[in-house]
């Protein structure tokens, strides 16, 4: 049920940096984040995807210094190859700002973490990569979020906040809810369950505009 799916979504995203925690918890995450968002330019060549500093590939070409846009895919890839293949491609906005989905690497287990940041850290670094520091929530977004709390706030969810642009947010999930926000009985209490039924169209178009799709020409 589709309503159900929305309510069950909001409850789970949280505007607290929970995810974010549990990533710094894990060793292999600082390595790979470690370098990313440095001073200086990027090398003349990374690394070829799954070869380490070999130059080459599968394919048996090296993956050379491009657009900003190519190195962020190259990245991406890369993170794929080993052991998270639900990761997107980050999107880069035309002002330069990177917008990716932390939440499949959130979900990676430790031993795929440390695969990754063994051979995709150089390209990371070279792509300026950091998901677990997304750019502040394009208006779009937050006009979407606002709206959505406001339907909230008039339907069982009388402590839901305005989002601004510094609230945390999950590209493809939408903005979350910290605890003073979600009613006792969660997703099952009387309030969640006429926000869900009330607020659906609202609350659908802010996760809509949460995709990095629509980051990426909201930016």
């Amino acid at each position: 049920m589709r309503v159900q799916a929305t309510i069950a979504g909001r409850v789970l995203r949280t505007r607290a940096a929970a995810a974010l925690a549990a990533l710094a918890a894990l060793a292999a995450v600082s390595v790979l984040l470690a370098g990313c968002g440095g001073s200086g330019p990027p090398p003349a060549a990374v690394p070829s995807l799954g070869q380490g500093a070999s130059g080459t590939g599968a394919s048996g070409t090296a993956v050379a210094a491009g657009s900003r846009a190519a190195r962020l895919h190259a990245a991406a890839q890369c993170i794929r190859q080993h052991g998270v293949p639900g990761y997107a491609d980050p999107v880069l906005t035309p002002g330069g700002a990177v917008y990716s989905d932390l939440r499949p690497i959130q979900n990676a287990s430790q031993p795929t973490l440390a695969a990754v940041a063994a051979a995709c850290r150089a390209l990371v670094v070279a792509a300026g990569l950091n998901p677990g520091n997304e750019p502040p929530a394009p208006p779009q977004l937050v006009q979407a979020g606002v709206r959505a709390a406001q339907c909230e706030r008039a339907h069982g969810l009388p402590n839901v906040q305005d989002p601004t642009a510094r609230t945390s947010y999950t590209p493809g999930h939408g903005f979350g809810m910290t605890g003073n926000e979600i009613p006792a009985g969660g997703k099952q209490s009387q309030g969640f369950q006429e926000a869900g039924q009330a607020c659906h169209r609202q609350m659908s178009a802010e996760i809509r505009a949460s995709t990095l799709s629509s980051l990426g020409s909201d930016g």
